[in-house]
């Protein structure tokens, strides 16, 4: 399969509050958040459409102002399967975005790590039928044509809680004969490509803001950088990624025209700067 971008028909609003298609295709909400497409299921991965950083860290050294406003509501998101989030960090799991996302749809269910079992229920405000909860490893079959599998991730190491299940994880997402890989956040580690590399993903979902000792140093754990994502591509043998979790906060992002840049010295890679107001397809490629 190919990835194909696309303008995107019309708003977002609109395109989002129509039933899903049976074609493959993303949109991108900022930050690492997705809403996927695909087989008649939508799936929303780490929505975060609120101000509830910005009003959390007011006045202080990291303010978390919104560099670009949420381009969608999310009670405005209709349609939804299921809702993931690959950890408890507020830009992923969201008590801002949550509640109104799933109150809009009182089918879908919240897919988090067990490890955040009590987070996840508090900030979505649903009872714990609605919860979904997987570690390293776990398959979850969702509908007939709709399934997840959970791996490692190490945002900046990897981390257990006091059961031995990881923080922080990634999802490969299996619809309409595809799978999209969503790493949640991360840096490389050891047996990672090889863990993914099993999955078969034809499209990853890579953050690409970096790390270093100054963020590090003030609590903020850092990602891949832009040639550690295409790196990770390469070696789990995944044809096309969209770069992502960059342009939301200014402390904590990378310069857009050097995902840009990157991308346009590939040849044996897609690499997609992730863009508000485009829609990613995957197509089969012509014979």
């Amino acid at each position: 399969m190919r990835l194909v971008e696309h303008p995107l028909p019309g708003s977002l609003p609109n395109l989002l509050g129509q039933p899903p298609a049976e074609a493959v295709s993303l949109v991108w909400l900022g930050q690492a958040g997705f809403v996927l497409d695909g087989g008649g299921h939508r799936v929303v991965i780490d929505p975060y459409l609120s101000d509830s950083l910005s009003e959390k860290y007011r006045g202080t050294r990291f303010p978390h102002d919104r560099l670009m406003p949420a381009p969608v509501a999310s009670e405005a998101i209709r349609h939804v399967t299921a809702v993931l989030a690959t950890h408890a960090h507020t830009d992923h799991l969201d008590p801002g975005t949550l509640p109104a996302l799933l109150d809009a749809n009182p089918l879908a269910v919240l897919v988090a790590p067990a490890s955040a079992a009590e987070v996840a229920v508090a900030r979505a405000g649903i009872g714990p039928d609605r919860l979904r909860l997987l570690d390293s490893g776990d398959h979850l079959r969702i509908a007939p044509r709709l399934a997840v599998t959970a791996t490692r991730a190490a945002h900046e190491t990897l981390e257990r809680d006091d059961q031995g299940r990881y923080r922080f994880l990634g999802f490969a997402v299996h619809l309409a004969g595809a799978t999209v890989f969503h790493s949640g956040d991360t840096v490389p580690f050891e047996g990672q490509t090889e863990e993914v590399q099993a999955l078969g993903a034809d499209l990853a979902l890579l953050p690409v803001n970096g790390r270093d000792e100054t963020r590090r140093a003030s609590g903020i754990p850092g990602n891949l950088t832009v040639e550690e994502a295409v790196m990770f591509a390469r070696r789990a043998e995944i044809p096309s990624v969209i770069a992502h979790h960059f342009g939301l906060f200014d402390f904590n992002t990378v310069p857009r025209a050097t995902v840009e840049a990157v991308a346009a010295a590939l040849t044996d890679l897609q690499l997609a700067p992730a863009r508000i107001g485009a829609i990613y397809r995957l197509e089969q490629e012509a014979t």
